[in-house]
């Protein structure tokens, strides 16, 4: 018999979803597993999988639509049911307040796409939809070039291109029925971009996507719900940049680069399993000490950022952290990343060394307590014995929440962390 296809619930905090795009139209064929839907959550814009075999029915939603979590997005006909059959059945079951979509909502934009999640599906009718704000219509995702070409042009790639001031009608589209999208973007040559305009005059009003405005909700209430203090320590880290030298000459057959951001993982893992404290979450009314450390890492990408985790990161070598971190790093900004790779963190790393920062405080991503932001390695003139030396230092600073961690809890992991880099031997024994 038919099922509706519901907005699926993907994390603690969302409530409603975006329909982005339709991958399959009414009639066509669906297999367990085949992606039926792009959807934006609060966090990332998700491919969404179908949980039944069947038929598409009908599209109870429109792209754009904003729907509660629950309320049917469409009808699948798994029986040997027609497609006017399957609208029949979802008629008989309260027509237009089944699908219940609310206003459309501000163009989604095309943010991390972790990998396929499957769609809720139920037999029964839903309940009446929740109230929803309405919001501005989305600007259509097709338009007509100077030279009469239907542009067909993805959220994130139309964002791109105008940071980047790239006019879209030179582009050729390699997506779906010549959609272009963000690698289209990505490869232009800059050097054919026309000069910008200088003193135009003109002005972007650019609405925030949900995962920005997700960023934006969760950060603010860090700060001003959790009440932060922060430590710094300078870190030498010559013998561990020579370390790294000669572990990479090994591992040149095995076309594997450590980077010192790696060790500073394995350094954060080892430092957490000797001080548990930072290793935590806090709900507001007790602490959760975790024997296991779940290490996210903060990764850029367009329109915000993305916390990839490494799970059990204590348990691996330099050699495995650096394989995962690689691996994550890259299926995050393919927008490939699956759900679970995104949550269960107990600490976070953000490291901005390779930008140059040499120092920064980063904001806790809550429920953890603590986050630790890592500045560049850099020579820098420091006193041993009676001498100036240039020596490679390195920066870090502690980000804690005050109501779980002390100031002394902090610099003895800080001093813990500290023993591990300049002496990286420790790490590897």
């Amino acid at each position: 018999m038919p099922v509706y296809v519901t907005m699926p619930q993907l994390s603690d905090t969302m409530s409603e979803g975006v329909v982005v795009k339709w991958i399959k139209k009414e009639g066509d064929p669906v297999k367990q597993g085949n992606i039926i839907a792009e959807v934006e959550t609060d966090k990332a814009t998700m491919e969404m999988e179908a949980f039944d075999a069947g038929t598409v029915a009908q599209l109870l939603a429109k792209e754009g639509d904003k729907i509660a979590v629950g309320q049917p997005i469409a009808v699948l006909a798994t029986g040997k049911e027609t497609v006017e059959q399957g609208k029949q059945w979802h008629s008989q079951q309260g027509g237009k307040a089944a699908a219940a979509p609310s206003a459309p909502a501000a163009a989604p934009a095309e943010v991390a796409k972790p990998a396929a999640i499957e769609a809720s599906t139920v037999a029964a009718p839903a309940p009446a939809a929740a109230t929803a704000v309405a919001a501005p219509p989305p600007p259509s995702h097709a338009h007509s070039g100077d030279n009469g070409r239907t542009l067909r042009v993805s959220p994130l790639a139309r964002r791109i291109a105008s940071d980047k001031g790239i006019d879209l009608t030179q582009l050729q589209g390699s997506g779906p029925e010549g959609r272009i999208i963000q690698r289209d973007v990505l490869a232009y040559t800059p050097s054919a971009l026309p000069p910008a305009p200088v003193g135009s005059g003109q002005k972007e009003l650019i609405p925030l996507t949900k995962m920005r405005l997700t960023i934006a909700k969760r950060l603010l209430g860090s700060k001003q719900n959790i009440p932060h203090f922060y430590e710094s320590m300078d870190v030498d880290v010559e013998e561990l940049s020579v370390l790294r030298v000669q572990m990479n000459k090994r591992l040149e057959k095995e076309k594997i680069k450590l980077s010192l951001g790696d060790f500073v993982s394995k350094a954060v893992a080892m430092a957490l399993i000797e001080h548990p404290g930072l290793n935590a979450t806090f709900d507001g009314a007790q602490i959760t000490r975790f024997g296991d450390v779940h290490l996210g890492m903060a990764v850029a990408i367009p329109d915000g950022l993305i916390v990839p985790v490494l799970k059990n990161i204590h348990r691996l070598s330099v050699k495995e952290i650096r394989q995962r971190s690689v691996d994550l790093a890259e299926r995050a900004r393919a927008q490939k990343l699956k759900q679970d790779e995104m949550s269960g963190a107990t600490f976070t790393v953000s490291n901005l060394g390779a930008y140059g920062v040499k120092e920064f405080s980063a904001i806790i991503n809550p429920p953890e307590v603590g986050i630790l932001a890592v500045g560049a390695a850099e020579k820098r003139a420091v006193v041993r014995g009676d001498a100036i030396v240039a020596r490679t230092m390195m920066t870090v600073t502690l980000s804690a929440d005050h109501r779980v961690v002390d100031g002394a809890t902090a610099a003895e992991f800080l001093r813990t962390l500290k023993g591990f880099l300049q002496e990286p031997g420790m790490m590897l024994a």
